[in-house]
């Protein structure tokens, strides 16, 4: 069975009839669940297995999960994470702990999600947030050094990936520069090549990822006229060449307003420049028809996952068959004790 290249969602907690038939016709390599989809553990577990039953098999079913504000997991149903700058603050204190707490964090998140067949998390944040530069990464980011960042961005990976879900770095090459919400408009960074080096840098420590999601930025100093998810010269030249990471490499979400243009024509320019798979929530939509519209319209769009992109998507799946079991209740004892030195406890 061939696969598109792209990660879809859906509209709600249950898949819809529609939605069912749109799985089924294209066959989506991932599809990615927003908060819109999370009411209950019983419940995601539900939607997973009709989501594979449509598709036919047991495709990638990601989610956004980084812990912080940035969690579709919400409590009471899930425990808190907390947000990469916590596990920073650790690392200064003690950075043999600040690591530990990073992969232990990250272990038992994904406790969360496997039990529930999501094998794929877009996280952790690699950016490195600069003085003055907008908030949309702030304190998702570990740090702003990129020996600490990379340090314990490896740590989280190997949390996700021990307890069977593959992490998605991003987003690159590096959003910390920018000056405004890609989610809202399309940010510029004009910043000059040895500035850009420390954003790359954090990066370089982690390109052996299994996977990695563009920023919708545009870089003056490699392309002043495309953002990195639409560029070439971006992605061939600083994310597969200079960075050296040759994962798999998706988009951002192709509905964000950073993107002009429609969504055939987005999707189209993003594979042309060299992303492996399109990703597309609808975030900014409530209803479940405009939702299967758009669905629609970047399936269509979508090429055959095929070549050195099939090669690279098996390579992520392969990464989430690594994991080894685990004692749950010790990890959260270890956990709160290792945040207790930043005032921080969790669930």
């Amino acid at each position: 069975m061939t696969n598109k290249a792209c990660i879809l969602s859906v509209a709600g907690p249950n898949l819809l009839r529609d939605e069912a038939a749109l799985l089924a016709e294209h066959k989506p390599w991932g599809v990615i669940l927003m908060g819109r989809s999370c009411l209950s553990k019983q419940q995601v577990t539900q939607l997973v297995q009709d989501i594979w039953e449509a598709v036919g098999k047991q495709i990638f079913i990601f989610i956004d999960q980084e812990g912080g504000r940035v969690a579709r997991l919400k409590a009471p149903e899930w425990p808190v994470f907390p947000a990469g700058r916590v596990y920073g603050d650790l690392y200064d204190i003690d950075r043999d702990k600040g690591l530990e707490a990073a992969w232990l964090g990250h272990r038992l998140m994904a406790h969360e999600l496997a039990s529930m067949g999501i094998h794929a998390d877009c996280a952790p944040v690699c950016d490195l947030p600069q003085p003055g530069a907008h908030d949309v990464i702030g304190d998702r980011a570990f740090g702003a050094q990129p020996e600490k960042v990379g340090a314990l961005a490896k740590a989280a990976l190997k949390g996700l990936q021990d307890g069977w879900v593959a992490g998605v770095i991003k987003h690159m090459p590096g959003h910390g520069r920018s000056m405004s919400d890609s989610h809202m408009e399309l940010p510029r960074v004009m910043a000059g090549d040895n500035e850009l080096a420390s954003d790359f840098a954090a990066f370089e420590q982690v390109k052996d990822a299994p996977m990695a999601m563009t920023a919708h930025i545009a870089y003056d100093q490699f392309d002043a006229t495309s953002p990195a998810t639409l560029s070439k010269p971006v992605i061939q030249d600083v994310i597969r060449g200079r960075i050296g990471f040759d994962g798999l490499l998706m988009t951002d979400d192709l509905g964000m307003n950073a993107l002009g243009g429609s969504l055939t024509d987005r999707a189209k320019a993003a594979m042309a420049a060299g992303c492996d798979v399109l990703l597309h929530c609808s975030g900014f939509l409530k209803e479940p028809a405009d939702i299967l519209a758009e669905m629609t319209e970047v399936a269509e769009a979508a090429p055959p996952l095929e070549g050195k992109s099939l090669d690279r998507a098996e390579s992520a799946e392969a990464a989430t068959q690594c994991g080894s079991e685990f004692d749950v209740k010790a990890g959260w004892e270890r956990f709160n004790a290792l945040l207790s030195n930043t005032g921080a406890a969790y669930a």
